[in-house]
Formats: structure tokens, C-alpha cells, sequence
């Protein structure tokens, strides 16, 4: 039996201040952010009932909003409400949860003044986004056709909806090659980060990370930074080309549906999942479990 589409299954749905059911939760084909992509989304986890970094990811929300040259119509501590309230009303402990908010239709054209501002929030059971044997073995990573944007080319600080398209194409492609998923470079030929994820390497006992100057600084990404210096590991942010992957002894990637996940391939470059990729893995998982 397939599994349930998502905009057919039982439960309920935050939209515009109302709890309505799952199947009702629905928008017009002509609006505005299904045509021109002026949407800003968050990816949440919640654990044993309890959204991790909630107020991080809410206030991330409203800023790509802003970004995008909207207001979210509702305070950081009603949205944070209607996050916990969703995960209660549908009966779930360790979920997933999407806010996203939109301009609605009230105007078909590029231009946006008078649209409405729409915001809803839903959640699901959704395990580990590559499952447990790639957090095992390591992910095989293919290198993706299509690079970041530059950050005066595109909202690059927003987790704004149109910026995702390009991962989605790199993701599919990564799946048809028959790899887990692909890296992206930036538009200078540096690494950049996954299609969903950022991105660690180790060497020397050090991490190296790109900086995000042209694709998010995560959530995920920040905390596990904090996670390796209480372990006293250096974490060193920098610029990366492709050919240093040669040297690096481990790589992972790091992100809310992610988690942290080790990688043991990409492209040409092979890594193994050792200790301290598998000590972040643990310490992350005791943080978000409350261990």
C-alpha cells in the first residue's frame, strides 16, 4: 500500500490563527507565491514532544520574510504557540514541523503590494531524512551540476522558498545516478553545502567548514559547531575548493531533517566515518534527546 500524499492524510493543520483539518488546509492556484516563489519556510524536529531551538527557527522565519520584503502577521510567541500546539492536536512526540508563510492571491504579477500575507504550520512523523544505515556507512555524495548563487544575485540569508529549486534538481539527478545526494559549489567554484544540508570536513583533528556567506548558516550547522569546541575540537571556517576534499579524512553533513550524518564518498574524494564524526552524532542525539 503506498504511502498517504500530503495533502491527503488525517490531522490537523495551523492556518491563519485556526486549527482546521489536514484536508482543509488549501490555497488558490493563482497565488501569488505558486507563481513567483515569495514563500519563506522553516524545517523543525521535535523530540519527546519538545521543538528543538523553537524560538531560533521562528525568528529565522520572520527574517526571510522581511527579506522578502514582508512582515509575518503574527509574534514570535504566537507562531512558537501554534508549533507546539500542532504537535499536541495531531498526537505526536518525535515529529517534524513546517511553518511556512506566503503572499497570497490578491495579485497576479511580479509586483506585491496588497497581497495578504498567509502563515501555516503543519507536522508529521518523518525519521531520520537518509535513514539509519547511511548514518552507519556514510552517504555517497555526487558532485552537483548547479552552483549557489551569489549573495547580490538572489536572498541568499532567506530560507526563502525559490532558492530550493536548484537543489531539488540536484537532488533528483544525485537519486537517478544513484547517489544519496549531491554537493553544491558556489557561483566562485568553492563548496558550498548539500542540497539540504551544510557541511563539515575533517583534518588533523580540526573541522573545516565553508562560510555561508552565499547559502544558510544552520541551525544544526551552529550547534554542532558549539558541540566540537566543548570537545576542544578547532572549528575553523573558511573558504574550501573542491581539490582539498583529497586531503580531508572525514566529512558530514548537518541540518534539522539531516541531523548529523556522516558522508564516505563524493565524487572522486572518499572519507571515513570515524570518532569524532561519530562523537557529534552522538552528542547531538543526547542534546536533542535531553540526555
Amino acid at each position: 500500500m503506498s504511502a498517504p500524499t500530503f495533502d491527503d492524510r488525517d490531522g490537523y493543520i495551523w492556518y491563519n490563527g485556526e486549527m482546521v483539518d489536514w484536508r482543509d488546509a488549501k490555497v488558490h492556484v493563482l497565488t501569488h507565491a505558486l507563481h513567483y516563489a515569495s514563500s519563506v519556510f522553516e524545517g523543525q524536529r521535535a523530540y519527546g514532544g519538545e521543538i528543538f531551538k523553537l524560538r531560533e527557527h521562528t525568528e529565522r522565519l520572520i527574517n526571510s520574510g522581511r527579506i522578502l520584503g514582508f512582515e509575518v502577521p503574527y509574534s514570535a510567541d504566537e507562531i512558537d504557540q501554534a508549533a507546539n500546539d500542532v504537535v499536541k492536536a495531531n498526537g505526536l512526540v518525535d515529529a517534524y514541523v513546517r511553518p511556512v508563510a506566503w503572499r497570497g492571491s490578491e495579485m497576479m504579477g511580479v509586483a506585491t503590494k496588497g497581497s495578504k500575507i498567509h502563515v501555516a504550520i503543519a507536522a508529521w512523523e518523518w525519521p531520520s531524512y537518509f535513514g539509519p544505515e547511511a548514518r552507519m556507512k556514510g552517504l555517497r555524495l555526487e558532485m552537483a551540476e548547479w552552483k549557489r548563487p551569489a549573495a547580490d544575485t538572489a536572498p541568499t540569508q532567506a530560507k526563502a522558498a525559490g532558492l530550493y529549486m536548484i537543489a531539488s534538481l540536484c537532488k533528483d539527478a544525485s537519486a537517478e545516478n544513484g547517489y544519496d545526494d549531491a554537493l553544491m559549489l558556489d557561483y566562485r567554484g568553492q563548496v558550498a553545502e548539500a542540497t539540504g544540508a551544510n557541511i563539515f570536513f575533517l583534518k588533523d583533528g580540526k573541522l573545516h567548514t565553508p562560510i555561508p556567506d552565499c547559502f544558510l548558516d544552520g541551525i544544526t550547522r551552529r550547534t554542532v559547531m558549539d558541540l566540537a569546541k566543548k570537545r576542544n575540537i578547532e572549528v575553523i571556517e573558511r573558504v574550501i575548493m573542491p581539490e582539498e576534499m583529497e586531503g580531508f579524512e572525514q566529512a558530514f553533513l548537518t541540518g534539522t531533517a539531516a541531523e548529523v550524518t556522516p558522508l564516505c564518498e563524493i565524487g572522486p574524494y572518499t572519507f571515513e566515518v570515524g570518532e569524532v564524526c561519530k562523537t557529534l552524532m552522538q552528542d547531538y542525539d543526547d542534546l536533542v534527546n535531553r540526555r
